[in-house]
């Protein structure tokens, strides 16, 4: 009770945090500052990159596994759903930078040791769950479309581009992805870095990031572009790309923040 009474005194109120106006340079500066951040400490990028990476091959082995190759693609568009989890050590890293602390990947993940942990714990498991829903949303579409499944790939592909399912299916899908996606990054752009900086809740945090998102729509709409075109460019090259782009993403959101929120 009294750690319960010790929060409520120094939480920071969605009203005491003010969002500034940004433009499409700071987005840039943000990519730029969160790259000399990956080179003050690749190792780190490189261990998260790892994590990342073998948690999608382990998910597409079990999808190959159970014959759901229809659902690889849904599985690798969601995955930008993640990105924000696994970032927070990275954003941990360049706030620590920011203020001349000492950089070391125990310390990365020092948050867990604090009031950060339990909210950033409880938005990494609402990601999860649209990640998850979103899977959910793209089996049932496919069916719905797709009554009598493909045949084979070749099949399911020659279809997919050849005839009004496969086109139904391509508007419909990503209709419905985009408001998971829009959702998901709306919740958090802010939200985990937020937590990291200041004592708050995870609704607080949740709400700030929406306000950020809605006070800076067209900025905030070209970021959620370039973040989602660095992640195709480096997933293309058998994901190796994703050893640098990740890292700096992770950082940059870091900055993005500093400059959203005064």
């Amino acid at each position: 009770m009294p750690q319960e009474a010790s929060f409520r005194d120094i939480q920071v109120r969605s009203s005491e945090i003010v969002i500034r106006e940004i433009s499409v340079d700071d987005l840039w500066q943000s990519l730029r500052e969160g790259y000399d951040d990956f080179n003050a400490k690749p190792s780190l990028g490189v261990f998260i990159f790892i994590t990342y990476s073998l948690f999608a091959l382990i998910l597409t082995l079990v999808l190959v596994g159970d014959n759901m190759l229809y659902l690889a693609f849904p599985m690798v568009a969601g995955l930008t759903f993640l990105g924000p989890v696994v970032s927070v050590a990275l954003c941990e890293m360049s706030r620590r930078r920011e203020r001349g602390l000492e950089l070391s990947w125990p310390l990365a993940f020092d948050f867990i040791h604090s009031y950060s942990f339990a909210p950033i714990l409880a938005l990494s498991i609402v990601m999860m769950i649209l990640y998850f829903s979103w899977l959910f949303m793209a089996q049932f579409i496919y069916f719905d479309v797709f009554p009598n499944p493909p045949a084979s790939v070749s099949d399911f592909v020659n279809q997919l581009v050849t005839t009004r399912k496969g086109v139904g299916l391509i508007v419909y899908g990503n209709s419905v992805g985009f408001i998971f996606a829009f959702t998901a990054f709306a919740i958090s752009v802010v939200a985990f870095p937020l937590l990291l900086d200041k004592p708050t809740s995870l609704a607080t945090a949740a709400r700030v990031s929406v306000r950020a998102v809605l006070s800076n729509p067209v900025v905030m709409a070209v970021w959620g572009i370039i973040v989602v075109l660095l992640l195709a460019a480096g997933a293309i090259v058998f994901l190796i790309g994703l050893a640098l782009v990740l890292p700096v993403l992770g950082h940059a959101t870091w900055h993005l923040y500093r400059k959203l929120i005064e």
